[in-house]
């Protein structure tokens, strides 16, 4: 399950990256590229503290920063019912969240 976890962790970040880059460029948000690049690299920073042994720092990293995202995006998907990003986020960030607290049980 750690290892499963590690690698989300690490596609996470990147597209949580990835999608501050495009809001930025199609919507020239500033918000979305500060917000996507902060909150994409600390998940792969938890991915990080995984692969270097301390993992209840990162499995405990990468359930607040799931969870999180999780709250911001959700409603705002059950609002919109638009995909992108509100529904890939939400989704992205239950399976982080899911992930997260499976890992730290069977720890």
């Amino acid at each position: 399950m750690l290892e499963l976890t590690k690698n989300y962790y690490f596609i996470f970040g990147a597209l949580t990256i990835l999608g501050g880059v495009i809001g930025f460029v199609k919507a020239g948000s500033r918000a979305s590229l500060i917000a996507g690049g902060v909150s994409g690299a600390l998940i792969l920073v938890a991915a990080w503290l995984l692969l270097r042994g301390s993992v209840q720092a990162g499995l405990i990293l990468g359930l607040v920063l799931s969870a999180l995202l999780e709250m911001r995006f959700l409603p705002a998907f059950v609002k919109t019912k638009k995909p992108m990003p509100a529904g890939m986020m939400a989704v992205l960030s239950m399976i982080g969240t899911v992930l997260s607290v499976l890992a730290l049980v069977k720890k």
